[in-house]
């Protein structure tokens, strides 16, 4: 069970506060977003783009703040840590009669983070795709038919998934020096596109003053994009699978949380998106596009952004230093969230949730390697698809948020199971918080239902696929669960002598240990 067999054996505790932080930013790699999503956004609702990023971070924030109270009172949590939290919350509970849906808790977190951490790496892919042909368009115009945009995501796919079947993770210097670089590239292009706009006030601009950046126009336009910026602030909870590797996790892992994403939400990312649209106007054109209309049928709006920046001397050198600082962040999160997907499959796996093979370590590298391969060989079939056309990157990207608005949500009930009743609890990590996390990741989902009716044609149409990927996945997990109780015999729920069977018993509550 995952209540027992939560730290894995093996893992060193060398990481400090910094370490933490760091490991878990590399996930979140604030450098790529803005290049990478700035299409996909500049579609439907772009103005109210700040916004949307803004209204983000706030239920990122709200369910970090869950995470890391739960982290505290649980530092015991290793791999697949969402999943441990899901059950040992119910577990440890006094007697009460609900304590048998622990496993049913357990295996919907679980499944539900699928959706999010099973999509997710192939999202990066095919955002590596387009950024790798970009660069290579330089050197040969023309590039990038289907074929070989398909060809990139399967070699990236191939080389993201040999580093981590033989076990090779950066190094927090390594991660450091990374996020260094990706952060500077693309502070520097704020600065230049605010500076821009300062020295040419004649052009016509999409927002007219700073103010407007800020505000939302348009409801169904800030609903959609709200359900897309999610994307750019995921991550965070990746700091809570260190644990194992942390010098005092009860202390360090609930800090590196918030702070992996305060440094890149907070700081980064309102900076970064607050430029790019207080600078797009009539002066960006393709065909008979303009601003934001045209940013939205551009491979690489920031890079042609870059370019007009730099103009015929620097203009090219500055695109492809910022597509070059993009690739190296996408390498580091590639690699993290795959890592971060197959730890979350090797501890179902270990627990039997998922087949037994996905929690065999490798008997040399000992790593999860079949999940390793299964996971690589999704994400070069995603990034694929994705890599096409800005639709099919919007629906991909969609079905990961959905799975994201699941489990944040589910985080966020369960860290209320787990602390209540509880003396001397931190009030806003423990009660205010993942309630307010609940009702919006919730509102999220609501509002994925409700542009999949009111949207326009293309947003409506990648809302329903994207949703009815989501439903049948949850479809096949509730089958899964039925069709190993009727062949195997393995209950939905715990039977009411589980806990005397493994030995659990209910924790007492005291001290401080309580998310404060």
């Amino acid at each position: 069970m995952a209540a027992q067999a939560s730290t894995d054996t093996g893992m060193k505790p060398t990481l400090g506060l910094t370490g933490v932080t760091i490991n878990a930013m590399a996930l979140i790699a604030p450098g790529a977003f803005l290049w990478t999503t700035f299409q996909s956004q500049a579609g439907t609702g772009a103005t109210s783009m700040w916004s949307s990023v803004f209204v983000a971070t706030v239920i990122a924030l709200l369910t970090a703040l869950a995470y890391a109270a739960l982290a505290k009172r649980y530092p015991e949590a290793g791999t697949g840590s969402s999943y441990y939290f899901a059950e040992v919350a119910v577990l440890h509970k006094e007697e009460h009669k609900y304590f048998k849906f622990a496993r049913l808790s357990k295996f919907l977190v679980g499944w539900a983070s699928h959706l999010y951490y099973w999509v997710y790496p192939g999202v990066m892919v095919a955002f590596m795709g387009s950024v790798i042909a970009y660069i290579i368009g330089f050197f040969v115009p023309g590039f990038g038919t289907p074929v070989q945009l398909i060809t990139i995501c399967i070699v990236f796919s191939i080389i993201v998934g040999a580093i981590a079947y033989i076990g090779v993770t950066g190094s927090t210097v390594a991660n450091i020096v990374i996020n260094i670089i990706q952060i500077l590239a693309l502070l520097v292009f704020s600065i230049v596109a605010i500076v821009f706009r300062l020295n040419h006030p004649f052009y016509h601009y999409a927002h007219p003053s700073a103010l407007s950046v800020l505000i939302p126009h348009d409801g169904n336009g800030f609903i959609y994009q709200s359900t897309i910026a999610i994307l750019l602030v995921v991550g965070f909870e990746s700091a809570t699978a260190l644990a194992a590797e942390a010098k005092n996790p009860q202390r360090d892992v609930p800090r590196g949380v918030l702070l992996s994403l305060i440094i890149q939400a907070v700081i980064f990312y309102f900076f970064e998106y607050f430029a790019a649209n207080f600078v797009m106007g009539d002066f960006y054109k393709s065909g008979k596009t303009v601003g934001f209309d045209a940013a939205a049928g551009s491979i690489a709006p920031i890079g042609d952004l870059a370019q007009i920046f730099g103009g015929s001397s620097f203009g090219t050198a500055f695109a492809a230093i910022l597509a070059v600082s993009v690739v190296i962040a996408l390498l580091g999160t590639a690699l993290s969230c795959l890592n971060t997907g197959v730890r979350v499959t090797y501890a179902m796996g270990k627990d039997t949730e998922l087949p037994a093979v996905f929690g065999f370590l490798h008997g040399r590298f000992r790593t999860p390697h079949v999940g390793v391969i299964v996971l690589t060989v999704i994400s070069a079939v995603i990034g694929s698809y994705g890599v096409l056309s800005s639709n099919n990157l919007v629906q991909v990207a969609l079905i990961s948020n959905i799975g994201t608005f699941i489990l944040y949500g589910l985080t966020c009930i369960v860290c209320l199971i787990a602390f209540a009743g509880m003396p001397k609890r931190g009030i806003l990590n423990t009660l205010i918080a993942p309630i307010a996390g609940a009702i919006l990741n919730v509102a999220m989902l609501l509002g994925v239902i409700y542009f999949a009716i009111v949207g326009n044609s293309d947003a409506q149409r990648n809302v329903i696929i994207a949703g009815i990927f989501a439903i049948a996945w949850l479809v096949i997990g509730f089958a899964f669960l039925f069709f190993r109780k009727v062949t195997k015999g393995i209950p939905i729920l715990h039977a009411e002598d589980y806990k005397q069977n493994v030995g659990i018993t209910p924790e007492v509550s005291v001290g401080t240990a309580s998310g404060e």
